[in-house]
């Protein structure tokens, strides 16, 4: 018996299948990687070339990084390049940290007021608290034009709570059991035993705040009326999807400013690169994580 056995009842498939499913995958990845390369080709084109190709080049006949030195020059694109940084480093660690200790407090059997808040939590999933109250519950608390506005109303998600708190309810109660009868608190039991179990669901759970704080915009657009304050987000609305020209006093002053275009494009690259920094890291954990309390033993 080889690992080449066919179940039975399935007969592998033909030649021919392979390679239509090879071509159709091929196909689908050229659908979505020539989108990402035109946008790489386009802002490290030269002027003519973009102005030629009509603001959309493939390929560029020479590397150029005008587009990138135009927006980092003016500042705008830098200041708001580091608070999204801020607020998605800022921001994952406390809606991580709330998460944790959240769904840890619902998955212990016995908790204080672990039943009403549960309840809460599930609730929250099907009634959502609207954009009005939201903006007048931000406004009650003084937040607005302050970045813990952009952290504090979305520090909890109540899906990722419910994932882990599965998971938790998978651990060895008996190894819990143990810990605590060696005298270890709840805060001990976490850090140094459910913690180091769960790496794989807490990389996972980083990585969905990790990209929803970066890829975030609204709730700026909601409550930062400062333009000084506007995360990378907000500025790439603004200039790449409203179309909105910089001007020099922006950019930085220049006797030949790159093409809109070529701005525009390099502004996007700006904002995905972080998240393909970071992705290959957690990738690995992805399958796991999101399968954890799928399965019962």
């Amino acid at each position: 018996m080889t690992h080449r056995t066919v179940i039975a009842g399935m007969t592998p498939p033909s030649h021919a299948v392979r390679a239509l499913k090879g071509l159709v995958l091929t196909a689908l990845c050229a659908v979505v990687a020539v989108p990402f390369l035109g946008v790489l080709a386009t802002s490290l084109a030269p002027r003519k070339q973009v102005v030629d190709a009509g603001g959309f080049v493939l390929w560029p006949s020479t590397v150029t990084f005008d587009a990138y030195q135009a927006i980092f020059s003016g500042g705008v694109v830098s200041r708001a390049l580091t608070v999204s940084l801020g607020i998605t480093v800022v921001g994952t660690a406390v809606a991580l940290t709330c998460t944790v200790t959240l769904a840890y407090a619902l998955s212990r059997p016995g908790s204080f007021g672990s039943r009403p808040m549960l309840m809460i939590v599930l609730a929250s999933l099907l009634f959502g608290p609207g954009l009005i109250p939201s903006y007048l519950l931000v406004q009650s608390l003084g937040l607005l034009d302050s970045y813990a506005a952009l952290i504090v109303p979305v520090a909890v998600n109540a899906f990722n709570v419910i994932v882990m708190r599965a998971f938790f309810m998978d651990l060895p109660q008996e190894l819990l059991d143990s810990a605590r009868i060696d005298g270890a608190g709840e805060l001990t039991m976490l850090v140094r035993i459910v913690l180091p179990l769960s790496k794989a669901v807490t990389a996972v759970i980083g990585l969905f705040y990790l990209v929803g704080f970066w890829n975030s915009f609204f709730t700026a657009l909601l409550y930062m009326n400062d333009t000084g304050k506007w995360p990378l987000q907000l500025v790439l609305r603004t200039y790449v999807v409203n179309n909105t020209a910089l001007g020099t006093d922006q950019i930085g002053a220049s006797e030949a400013l790159p093409p809109q275009q070529s701005i525009q494009m390099a502004i996007l690259v700006v904002s995905i690169v972080p998240i393909l920094l970071v992705y290959p890291f957690l990738q690995r954990h992805f399958a796991k994580g999101m399968l954890a309390g799928a399965v019962k033993g």
